[in-house]
């Protein structure tokens, strides 16, 4: 009867245990770092295709000298008109370019064998897609 007892707080208590020993190892600072913002916002139409640059910023301080924008293919990806860098909040990653009107864009940060974006501690950030598309231009 005791044996069965054992078993049965166990059944019970482990799973709570364990649980609480995960969450309590989650924090702001042990998790790795996400993208909170980009410019252009993912997803927007009628980009002004003057825009020089593309910012993606991160949840928290990033290890300066690495990033990883990737192609998705060679028509998405725009003309890369310098290094990238980053701005001194060290959140924010900076990649100088050249949009063409009337296209979409997709660049991933952070993919596959490419995790070059990583916080100060060295965790690489949680892949992001950044999608958008230029207007035409001209106004």
């Amino acid at each position: 009867m005791k044996r069965i007892a054992l078993y049965l707080a166990l059944a019970f208590c482990l799973p709570a245990y364990v649980q609480a020993q995960n969450t309590a190892a989650i924090s702001i600072e042990t998790v790795p770092p996400v993208v909170v913002q980009t410019l252009p916002q993912a997803g927007t139409v009628e980009v002004d295709p003057d825009l020089k640059q593309i910012q993606v910023t991160f949840s928290k301080a990033m290890q300066r000298g690495n990033w990883s924008w990737v192609q998705l293919s060679a028509d998405t990806f725009p003309t890369m008109e310098g290094q990238p860098r980053y701005l001194d909040d060290e959140r924010t990653c900076v990649l100088p370019v050249t949009l063409k009107p009337n296209r979409t864009y997709a660049i991933w940060l952070n993919v596959d064998q490419y995790t070059h974006f990583k916080d100060q501690q060295g965790r690489s950030s949680v892949p992001y897609l950044l999608v958008f598309r230029t207007g035409s231009g001209g106004r």
